[in-house]
């Protein structure tokens, strides 16, 4: 598959923002499901493009997927500190899971960490259910880094984050 990362463009935002939504709602990512208040978050791509680079996975002009890369001191950043990239909001649409649109992301955001002066590691959280990226975040260097772990929301206990870096 020819698979195409660039920047993402407005008009798109709206696909961004759908891909995104539905791949955490059917990946079962949202403890409240459609009332979950975070849809919101990861439906409104342009405040993400305004504190981020949003870039879009393509191929023959449709979007597959997107992420949110978060350069060293981004807004948006939930764990990076100094001389530390991040990667947010990483979902791909089900129909094209398992044909490298993710990795093409993720890879895409290296390129970039080690584009930025200063960057020496990108980093990430994600959720323990999501085995399948915990898998090829390994595969691609990325090393867990446990005492990072973090609860976005305190009051939901069950609701924790592992961590990852990639060393650049």
């Amino acid at each position: 598959m020819d698979i195409v990362v660039r920047r993402a463009e407005p008009a798109e935002y709206g696909v961004v923002g759908e891909i995104t939504a539905r791949a955490y709602l059917r990946d079962g990512l949202l403890d409240f499901g459609e009332d979950d208040a975070y849809l919101g978050v990861l439906r409104d791509v342009a405040g993400r493009a305004a504190a981020a680079e949003v870039l879009v996975a393509v191929r023959d002009g449709g979007v597959l997927g997107a992420v949110a890369f978060v350069p060293s001191g981004g807004a948006m950043a939930d764990i990076a500190g100094p001389g530390e990239a991040e990667i947010r909001m990483l979902a791909v649409d089900h129909a094209a899971r398992g044909r490298g649109v993710g990795e093409a992301l993720v890879r895409a955001c290296a390129d970039r960490a080690r584009a930025t002066s200063g960057c020496a590691r990108l980093v990430l959280s994600t959720q323990p259910t999501m085995r399948a990226a915990h898998r090829l975040y390994e595969r691609l260097g990325f090393v867990r880094t446990p005492d990072r772990d973090w609860k976005p929301l305190p009051d939901l206990l069950d609701l924790s984050l592992l961590t990852y870096a990639l060393p650049l």
